[in-house]
């Protein structure tokens, strides 16, 4: 997501200023090919230390470059991780939004700033699809938690201090750049690495889970759009279609050459590959949630309508450029 944000606004002839924690090492290489060394005038992009739980450091970073738009994309955003890291989840997720608000406001940039939040389907929890922006909200993860609190302070603070800030409610948006810790990423990986020899199966949890997925192409356009219109609102972003873990398994496989067959249930479930009967998938337990969001599938009528905005690129079209992106990386 970062990098394709960062390709769609350049191309805008913005000028980006990102926050990087700072680390033992250096963890930016998947923008070496769009960072300029600061030092040359062609530079646009521009790189500073510091952290959503650290006030004063966003105070300092916001005070020195002055944005015009804020968008708010950091975050702790792995849910099975926010169980076992509930606490820093919250200070990053709910109380890092506050901290840029209130940087906003003190410096008195009301006025001056708009301020995007990212807001998540996973608010939604157990609330029936399709899911929009008057849907009932029932988180179901320490994650999904944060995440609202952040969503309500965003409108608190529209409504307290006239600031342009608006909710943009993505549903599930993937890439090749996508994290190799989440399930879409995990797949094709795998599915390019059991190709290559290097992996012999894939372990997965609920492959009944269904999910509203896109390409972060077309959700950086529509978060760009958010902010561009007229007034300050909250818009869903969705495809309005959704699949099951299973089918991105089948999809995902079939780049490959390989049709899968599904046996047995529960947590015996495997997937086969129908030509040679070896076992591709099996389930582990360790990877199901303590508490699972079953179905989501938005209904983003609303973008459509006041945004003009519509998702472009297809679910196997994703899915293809993520295996064959992954099958080249590994050569």
């Amino acid at each position: 997501m970062v990098l394709i944000f960062l390709n769609f606004y350049l191309k805008k002839n913005y000028e980006v200023h990102g926050i990087k924690r700072r680390s033992s090492s250096f963890n930016t290489g998947r923008l070496e090919s769009i960072y300029v060394d600061p030092h040359e005038n062609s530079a646009n992009f521009f790189l500073h230390y510091g952290d959503l739980t650290d006030s004063s450091n966003l105070i300092r970073i916001i005070q020195k470059t002055k944005p015009n738009e804020i968008y708010n994309l950091g975050a702790q955003s792995h849910v099975q991780v926010s169980f076992e890291t509930p606490e820093y989840t919250a200070n990053s997720d709910a109380l890092g939004t506050v901290r840029l608000l209130e940087a906003i406001r003190t410096l008195d940039l009301i006025k001056k700033v708009k301020f995007y939040q990212a807001s998540t389907s996973e608010m939604f929890g157990k609330s029936p699809p399709p899911q929009n922006e008057n849907t009932e909200f029932q988180p179901r993860s320490p994650y999904a938690a944060a995440k609202l609190y952040s969503y309500w302070v965003t409108i608190n603070y529209r409504e307290a201090y006239n600031l342009f800030a608006s909710n943009g409610i993505l549903f599930n948006h993937e890439s090749p750049m996508r994290g190799e810790t989440f399930v879409t990423r995990k797949i094709t990986r795998a599915v390019a690495s059991i190709f290559k020899g290097k992996q012999q199966k894939l372990w997965l949890g609920n492959l009944d889970a269904k999910r509203d997925w896109g390409h972060a192409k077309d959700y950086v356009e529509g978060m760009w759009k958010i902010l561009q219109h007229d007034t300050p609102e909250d818009f869903v972003l969705a495809t309005g279609k959704s699949y099951t873990v299973r089918e991105f398994c089948e999809i995902a496989f079939k780049e490959i050459g390989i049709n899968l067959e599904w046996v047995g249930e529960g947590i015996n479930e495997i997937g086969k590959d129908t030509k040679s009967g070896k076992v591709l998938i099996q389930i582990d337990k360790r990877y199901f949630r303590p508490t699972e969001v079953d179905y989501l599938e938005g209904d983003a009528s609303k973008a459509k309508e006041k945004l003009n905005w519509i998702p472009k690129i297809s679910f196997k079209s994703m899915i293809s450029e993520m295996v064959q992106n992954d099958l080249k990386s590994l050569n």
